[in-house]
């Protein structure tokens, strides 16, 4: 039983305890950091698989002894 398993009423219930922990007013706020935290993982996942596809490249490229 994993994270994939919350389902609906799961993030309902965090959804509300959320609510009352921070309170409406720093939703948006809270919202807004995880979304751009997110994409800032995202851009240092891909930046970083295309150095390894570079490096993979480059090293099938180079000649055999």
């Amino acid at each position: 039983m994993g994270i994939a398993n919350i389902g609906i009423p799961g993030l309902i219930i965090i959804l509300v305890i959320t609510l009352i922990i921070f309170g409406p007013k720093k939703l948006p706020e809270i919202g807004s950091a995880f979304g751009q935290t997110l994409a800032e993982f995202k851009r240092g996942a891909n930046k970083l698989m295309e150095e390894d596809d570079a490096k993979n490249k480059k090293e099938d490229q180079s000649p055999k002894a």
